[in-house]
């Protein structure tokens, strides 16, 4: 016994297709997230790593135990096997006992950290 072709029940192609899309469009998305959250971790490691390239350099000038000379002055720093650039520029305050020293860290192409501080005279 079989039954007749018109009482086979099944699902006709346009919602197939509906169902194809909706899954595509929720993969896309899940895509998407995964992808930022992957952007943000990095974005974080190299905060980390370039905040220890500065506190590092900041430290350096506090350790010399002198007020240091105004201009700036280039470093490289390896963290974790990656190369960082670090600017550290000395600026005058309106008190000549002070200076402000800024630590600039970057990756070669792009910026990633700006730490300041105020070192005095000892």
């Amino acid at each position: 016994m079989t039954a007749p072709l018109s009482r086979c029940r099944g699902f006709t192609l346009i919602e197939v297709l509906v169902a194809v899309a909706i899954v595509a469009i929720a993969l896309i998305a899940g895509l998407q997230a995964t992808s930022a959250l992957t952007r943000n971790a990095q974005r974080q490691s190299d905060t980390v790593l370039a905040q220890l390239c500065a506190s590092n350099e900041l430290t350096r000038i506090r350790l010399a135990r002198q007020l240091p000379g105004v201009g700036d002055n280039d470093a490289s720093c390896e963290q974790a096997g990656q190369i960082l650039h670090v600017r550290v520029s000395v600026r005058p305050t309106p008190n000549p006992s002070f200076r402000r020293v800024d630590a600039a860290v970057d990756d070669g192409r792009y910026p990633i950290l700006r730490l300041s501080t105020v070192v005095g005279r000892y």
